[in-house]
């Protein structure tokens, strides 16, 4: 029937937009987690420049 067909796709829309935040935001964190560890990296060899 229509009203399954609609819901159906109401489901489906709803995720893939989650899916899709889902991944915005995960892509983000590993983004955030590199750049600590870059930060880090960097101190370290300034650290050891200084020795």
């Amino acid at each position: 029937t229509n009203i399954l067909n609609a819901e159906s796709v109401i489901r489906d829309v709803d995720y893939a937009q989650e899916s899709a935040n889902f991944n915005k935001q995960n892509i983000i964190a590993q983004a955030g987690t590199y750049a600590m560890s870059q930060a880090n990296a960097t101190q370290q060899n300034v650290l050891r420049l200084l020795q």
